[in-house]
């Protein structure tokens, strides 16, 4: 069961993690934090250490809401290569998922706090390793399974992955046009199937 300050920390988050994810750090006011949880300034950080731990945790936030329902469709599958596959059709359909929530939180945050804010910078990279990490890790298993061949290079493959699903997805939203992440998608299938699979 939740304390009070655990379901207000919960309130906060669900509120401003949107505005974080839309305006970017700098672009996000105060007036906009207090205006969109009717609370005090002296409220929101009564529960955040400061504006920077409020963005920090809306991105973590966020992730968590566009990753979790792959994460959680991957956990019913056994087999890495299904689950290459299911990773591959997740990202055909990304753009609709994140296109009102104003775009993928990882790539938003990474371009906006480059060199402006080291904590939130530190914490999306830490992400985007854990992403990339993953993808390794079904490799590696893909290959101890026979289902990938075992001469590819996980570590390779998880970075020439990950590099076009974050570039298909700048693209789409550069031009607003998902086919740069259906192409994509449709790609990975055919690298999965000819190259990867055993």
């Amino acid at each position: 069961m939740q304390s009070k300050a655990e379901k207000t920390s919960g309130f906060i988050l669900e509120k401003v993690s949107p505005i974080f994810n839309q305006k970017g750090y700098a672009g996000t006011s105060l007036s906009d934090l207090t205006e969109a949880t009717g609370l005090t300034k002296g409220c929101l950080y009564g529960n955040f250490k400061n504006k920077e731990d409020l963005a920090v945790q809306s991105l973590t936030y966020n992730v968590r809401k566009v990753i979790q329902p792959l994460s959680d469709e991957l956990s019913n599958l056994v087999s890495p290569f299904e689950k290459l596959l299911k990773i591959a059709a997740y990202y055909k359909n990304y753009y609709q998922r994140v296109k009102d929530m104003g775009g993928c939180p990882v790539l938003k945050v990474g371009v906006d706090a480059t060199n402006n804010h080291p904590a939130l910078f530190e914490k999306v990279q830490s992400i985007s390793q854990k992403l990339e990490n993953q993808f390794q890790a079904i490799l590696q298993d893909g290959i101890n399974q026979g289902e990938f061949r075992k001469e590819i290079d996980p570590g390779f493959y998880a970075k020439i992955i990950y590099s076009m699903i974050e570039g298909a997805i700048l693209m789409s939203f550069i031009h607003h046009d998902p086919q740069y992440l259906i192409h994509m998608s449709e790609y990975l299938n055919q690298i999965i199937h000819n190259q990867l699979k055993a």
